[in-house]
């Protein structure tokens, strides 16, 4: 039932669309004029008014023809990590990859293509459905900026899936973490660094002090911390005056997040104490994790669709974020379904031709099996 050359062909189509975030006109455009084509209601909000970019949200809904039915949405968004510009694609045995020097932007085409694939199933075949719902966000990648701006309790769905993670294709993620910001910036004393060294206070010194005695990487099996990005110094002749530091902290458990966060905190200050340095942090909770109960409707009709096509539906968890984040917390519940890109947010990033299709069997089967 799923149109195999079709699918493949709106994937790379989608792919070769440069769509950085916050810059993802041209994708919007195109893909709003294709669901439109195909007979859509397809609607785009102000979210790019809102978050400083050239792109909307996409809201696009397939009318139910059986009464009574959930009204479900598949979503996926439109932005990737990086630049696409010039982007070659290459198929090797069945799978997909850059054959330029960029990332192959499998994330997420590879989740949007196969939702409007299986939209436009329903469609050609009249199967029964109730209403189906495409939310396409903008500027995912940089803190779910686009979901954060769409209004998606006001548009009355019952529940649906993100499709947004990877293999294997017919598991979901049920579970997923908590994740805290911190940005920390350290001002010590300028100072020349052959003539008056002892008249500085070296801003790397106090942040090589404070971060030899953190606790970083894995924590606890659901907890993580990392520092990302140190920038800092003018000159080599010149006793650094200031540090700039960017860290994450992240856990399915708050009660562990925020431990992990304080001793962070902590260990920042103690060396400022130490050192006669100024510490300033800004700490913001980046977003809540969500945790969806495995007998929740949402969750059971995506397993049933699951184990129909001879996939195994297991529950996972991850300490990643995703629309689904955004969705849970503004109370419409959802899960995010598997896909098939690999290696994302690297250059080696890849998808093979049998999870696309796989993808948009399982969505196709999840929102009939929704309607049942």
């Amino acid at each position: 039932m799923i149109n195999e050359d079709r699918l493949v062909k709106l994937f790379r189509d989608l792919c070769l669309i440069n769509a950085p975030a916050l810059e993802e006109r041209e994708v919007v455009r195109f893909v709003k004029d294709h669901l439109t084509q195909m007979g859509l209601e397809v609607h785009e909000d102000n979210a790019g008014e809102l978050i400083g970019g050239n792109a909307n949200n996409i809201i696009a809904w397939l009318r139910g023809n059986k009464p009574g039915a959930p009204k479900i949405f598949l979503s996926a968004h439109f932005d990737t990590v990086e630049p696409t510009a010039g982007l070659e694609i290459e198929e090797r045995d069945g799978v997909f990859y850059s054959a330029s020097d960029t990332i192959l932007g499998a994330d997420d085409k590879g989740g949007m293509a196969p939702a409007i694939e299986a939209v436009h199933c329903l469609l050609e075949n009249d199967l029964p459905h109730g209403d189906v719902c495409l939310l396409f966000s903008c500027a995912e990648e940089i803190g779910l900026k686009g979901a954060e701006a769409l209004k998606i309790e006001e548009l009355g769905l019952d529940f649906g899936y993100v499709l947004d993670t990877g293999p294997p294709v017919g598991t979901f993620v049920t579970q997923t973490a908590t994740h805290d910001k911190l940005d920390i910036t350290i001002i010590g004393k300028p100072a020349h660094a052959g003539k008056d060294p002892e008249k500085g206070i070296n801003a790397i010194q106090v942040a090589s002090a404070a971060i030899a005695g953190m606790k970083l990487g894995r924590i606890e099996p659901e907890t993580t911390a990392n520092i990302g990005i140190i920038t800092g110094g003018s000159a080599v002749n010149v006793v650094c005056a200031e540090v700039r530091m960017r860290a994450e902290a992240r856990s399915t458990s708050v009660e562990e997040l925020d431990k992990q966060v304080g001793h962070m905190i902590q260990r920042f200050e103690e060396a400022g104490r130490e050192w006669g340095a100024r510490v300033k942090i800004d700490h913001e909770r980046h977003y809540d994790a969500y945790s969806v109960a495995s007998d929740a409707k949402v969750v059971t009709v995506a397993q049933t669709a699951s184990r129909e096509l001879g996939f195994e539906p297991t529950l996972r968890t991850t300490l990643g974020g995703s629309d689904a984040n955004v969705y849970n917390t503004k109370g419409v519940s959802c899960i995010v379904m598997a896909t098939g890109m690999d290696k994302i947010h690297t250059h080696d990033e890849l998808i093979s031709r049998k999870d696309l299709i796989d993808t948009a069997k399982l969505a196709l089967q999840t929102i009939l099996r929704a309607a049942d």
